[in-house]
């Protein structure tokens, strides 16, 4: 039996997609180590690797085992005490201590001041233009939306389209275009104030348009893919990775999606002709692909949208799939999705950002 405090990171061979992602947003620590029935290390397993076998396979159907990384780097008892030395020089933030039969008997992590997050600029985006849709009403969120336009309402102290340019800018972004229309000179008003380190242009609406129909006001001609979000939801991933994985995986627009787990708070029943029933299911959980309202996009596709009409980024995308153009995703876990859309979501959203998972 192994030690509480390391339980949470080591997981069976058999375990699920859907189980072993759970144990990485739970633990925090971005892995979970894998090993036998005879409790024997086979490896590591981190979320990239499941985005990997989901990209690869297309379903969800795999197992720890299938997705497994062999080659993980480890310690044995008597060599624990250079762990940090080793972790250095492997490039590497955490490193299983074996015995002799290869069975975990603890996991020492790198010190986290000096990994994994820095206030420090990055340069992924760096000439990469993101557009904000924030023109929407936010009608899911009235009463709130009565006073405040919704890019504009706190979680915690901070409007979550703030965090959201933060976070675009700590990747690199300088230039930013918000597509605004309700309440848009308290969006305004309200930057001029805080007087950023980054450009924000506000492209007007003087009707609603759409998620994607706005777009087509902004007379600038793009030369490099272009990022596109909603105003309500923050995606806590490393955007050198998604941009990345568009341009190796030659797509023309990438969707960013979010692994959901909804239950079924019923007894399901299958049936066939006649109302025969051929069997029960008590109370199913079902698991899909959600859009996260973030995309990347070549931005030749942009002239797809028509002007002065409504036209949303979905109908952008079926138009494009329709017509043969290559339209992927980038699954990320459900933890790193957050949406402040309506009530409960909102709520949740302010717990994890006042807990300190998200800056």
């Amino acid at each position: 039996m192994y030690e509480e405090k390391i339980k949470k990171y080591i997981g069976t061979k058999e375990l699920s997609v859907m189980d072993a992602m759970c144990m990485i947003d739970n633990n925090g620590k971005g892995l979970i180590y894998i090993v036998d029935e005879n409790e024997t290390l086979i490896g590591s397993l981190t979320d990239g690797d499941i985005r990997r076998w989901i990209l690869r396979e297309g379903n969800l159907s795999g197992t720890a085992e299938q997705m497994v990384f062999r080659n993980t780097k480890f310690l044995y008892e008597y060599q624990a005490d250079k762990c940090m030395e080793f972790m250095e020089a492997e490039g590497i933030t955490s490193v299983p201590i074996i015995d002799i039969s290869k069975k975990i008997v603890d996991i020492r992590f790198k010190n986290e001041h000096s990994i994994i997050y820095t206030k420090e600029r990055k340069n992924a985006l760096k000439q990469i233009p993101v557009i904000v849709m924030a023109g929407g009403k936010g009608t899911r969120l009235y009463p709130y939306t009565k006073i405040l336009p919704k890019p504009l309402i706190p979680i915690g102290d901070i409007p979550i389209l703030e965090r959201i340019l933060v976070r675009f800018y700590e990747h690199g972004a300088d230039e930013f275009y918000l597509t605004v229309n309700y309440k848009k000179e308290m969006i305004k008003s309200y930057f001029i104030e805080q007087c950023p380190p980054y450009t924000i242009h506000y492209v007007e609406e003087t009707k609603p348009l759409g998620t994607a129909g706005s777009i087509r006001l902004i007379k600038k001609t793009f030369h490099t893919p272009v990022i596109i979000t909603n105003c309500d939801t923050l995606i806590d991933m490393d955007y050198k990775k998604i941009l990345a994985y568009h341009s190796e995986s030659c797509n023309k627009m990438t969707i960013v999606s979010s692994l959901k787990n909804t239950a079924i708070p019923y007894g399901v029943l299958h049936s066939k002709e006649q109302g025969i029933i051929t069997s029960m299911e008590e109370k199913p959980q079902l698991s899909y692909f959600i859009n996260t309202g973030m995309y990347i996009i070549n931005p030749e596709y942009l002239q797809w949208i028509p002007e002065n009409a409504v036209f949303h980024m979905t109908d952008l995308a079926n138009d494009m799939i329709h017509a043969g153009e290559q339209v992927g995703m980038y699954p990320i876990s459900e933890k790193s999705f957050l949406d402040m859309g309506e009530f409960e979501e909102m709520k949740k959203m302010e717990e994890r950002i006042n807990s300190g998972v998200v800056d």
